[in-house]
């Protein structure tokens, strides 16, 4: 399902024009992405965590080269489902 789909569904379902959920559904993602950028979690409960992880610094290889690389440390995004979200899922999927 892409962005587009889930604005026209949302609009489908509430009723909404599809630009007032566009926007909605913009500012919620970029809320996030923020939020995320200055080291905060967010907690949607019922749906989920968007979660910080830190990677380690480690050493990787590049094969064409024969040669070493230190990858330095950093944070990655990471989405975790609530339970109950996970459960809805594994129930229902053909």
């Amino acid at each position: 399902m892409t962005k587009a789909e889930i604005v026209a569904d949302v609009a489908n379902k509430t009723g909404v024009e599809k630009v007032a959920v566009q926007a909605v559904v913009e500012s919620f993602m970029e809320t996030v992405k923020n939020s995320m950028m200055n080291g905060e979690n967010v907690y949607l409960r019922g749906f989920g965590s968007f979660t910080i992880k830190r990677r380690a610094e480690k050493t990787g290889r590049n094969i064409s080269k024969n040669t070493t690389l230190i990858i330095p440390a950093h944070n990655i995004p990471a989405f975790k489902p609530a339970k109950t979200f996970v459960n809805q899922v594994k129930n229902h999927v053909k």
